[in-house]
């Protein structure tokens, strides 16, 4: 029993840590800001997170899972350096911009925010 709780601590402490550094990050995220770079610089392709170009690709959840794009470093990285029909941005964005709107993205996934 006293195995089972000091595993079970050190657990929950672990988590703690981990889930802190997520919310530092997220603290750091302007998602007003990101909702206005999207709409200036992605939403001719990605209005209400679907894909124009590539109708398979979305920025629904379930799609940025599937292509691992499920996080603002992933979705970051996809905007500095685009892949595929998607061009770079990142020669034309701020790393701030990058990052709010890759947190503006990833937030209207998360909560299923997106116009249908």
């Amino acid at each position: 029993m006293k195995f089972l709780v000091s595993f079970l601590s050190g657990l929950i402490t672990v988590l703690l840590i981990s889930l802190q550094s997520v919310f530092a990050q997220d603290a750091n995220l302007d998602l007003q800001a990101g909702e206005q770079v999207f709409l200036a610089n992605c939403a001719a392709c990605h209005n209400g997170g679907k894909n124009t170009v590539v109708p398979l690709k979305t920025l629904q959840l379930g799609d940025l899972e599937k292509y691992e794009k499920n996080t603002v470093d992933a979705i970051m990285y996809q905007v500095t350096n685009g892949n595929g029909a998607m061009p770079a941005f990142g020669d034309r964005l701020s790393e701030d911009d990058i990052q709010n709107v890759a947190g503006y993205v990833l937030n209207q996934a998360t909560t299923n925010s997106w116009d249908n």
